[in-house]
């Protein structure tokens, strides 16, 4: 059965009761990176950067003192980011802690969620978001990057076997206690994870007829190295990849899966998402007018077995990604930096790190 919730507004935006302010942050924030190369050989989508590089959150003593930071090149800083305790130790309070694996959106990057990977962090999970490769802000969208979506799940899936390997972190993870948050593509990203199948033919059936919506045409779609049709590219490894599009990429070591504001409705199968059975909690703008809120979220949603439903009145698309720092909207596209009227994008990150914890607690609970 579907639940849905919707938050009153009035003329200016506020944070529901429901969704009170979390009480005080029991850790600092740890921030490090990582470059995992998976030991199969992969076709990287024509990336220029054939690795994951993954930022990882993850909770440190309080006493450790946090570094003010933020997102952009040194100097010319867009987005404000958590300050954080770079390379610091992780916490010693307990043996293990749950890992919430990240997925950004098109043409993003795993630090314009932040603002969630952080406030995470800071309650005691460790949080790791890879660079989807050919698909980021940091180098040249490619075409196999851009079309080539189901391929996302499994940078995903490696970079838990990376952060399991990994000599500092992975002794220190509760394998019993795995995660996904994903937004926009990345949230059809981790709902594949959950066992979401791909129908291509589908979605470009849809967006060749008259209901055709904005999906059809991402705004992203202007960074695209090569023409944005499919048969731009026919390397044997695209078609391969294509030919495996509906495939699943089900990881079982994910028990429960935060999805905001997904994307690519239209292309997810509706047996699979169906037979979907762990936990699936999702979350979006009731003005998305980038990805329509009837064709993607509610699609979704409606064809889930159960599911919770927050439709955040006013908020838009990428009301959920970083807040700009003044000034920088004179540097980024437009729609990145405005929020509708009575619309605060600081609000809207509370109210949505209180139901993604919420979330996390009633799925990944602590053993006791």
């Amino acid at each position: 059965m579907l639940r849905r919730c919707l938050t009153a507004a009035m003329a200016v935006f506020v944070v529901s009761a429901a969704c009170a302010a979390e009480p005080a942050a029991p850790y600092h924030v740890g921030e490090t990176s990582r470059v995992f190369h998976p030991q199969v050989e992969r076709h990287w989508r024509g990336a220029r950067t054939e690795a994951l590089v993954t930022n990882i959150w993850y909770p440190v003593e309080a006493s450790v003192p946090e570094t003010p930071r933020d997102i952009g090149e040194p100097g010319h800083p867009l987005f404000r980011a958590h300050p954080a305790a770079h390379d610091a130790p992780l916490a010693g309070t307990q043996n293990t802690y749950p890992l919430l694996v990240l997925s950004h959106g098109t043409g993003g990057t795993a630090d314009s969620l932040d603002w969630l990977a952080a406030a995470l962090a800071a309650q005691g999970y460790i949080v790791a978001g890879t660079n989807h490769p050919g698909n980021n802000a940091l180098e040249p969208l490619t075409h196999d990057g851009f079309m080539l979506w189901w391929e996302r799940a499994t940078d995903v899936s490696e970079v838990i076997d990376g952060v399991l390997a990994d000599a500092a972190l992975g002794a220190h993870v509760d394998r019993d206690r795995i995660g996904a948050v994903g937004f926009s593509l990345g949230g059809y990203t981790v709902l594949e994870l959950a066992g979401a199948r791909t129908n291509f033919a589908a979605l470009m059936a849809f967006c060749g007829s008259p209901q055709a919506d904005a999906i059809c045409h991402p705004p992203e779609m202007r960074r695209v190295e090569t023409g944005p049709q499919p048969t731009a590219s026919k390397t044997p490894q695209t078609e391969a990849s294509i030919a495996r599009s509906g495939a699943s990429y089900r990881d079982e070591r994910i028990k429960a899966v935060f999805t905001i504001a997904p994307a690519l409705g239209m292309a997810m199968d509706p047996n699979s998402l169906g037979n979907i059975t762990v936990p699936i909690s999702l979350m979006a703008g009731d003005a998305d007018v980038t990805v329509p809120v009837e064709t993607n979220v509610r699609r979704i949603a409606g064809l889930l077995p159960k599911a919770d439903l927050l439709l955040v009145p006013g908020a838009s698309h990428y009301t959920f990604i970083d807040t700009c720092v003044p000034g920088a909207a004179a540097h980024l596209p437009a729609w990145l930096c405005q929020d509708n009227p009575g619309v605060d994008r600081g609000d809207v990150h509370a109210q949505a790190v209180h139901r993604v914890l919420e979330f996390f607690r009633a799925t990944l609970p602590a053993k006791t």
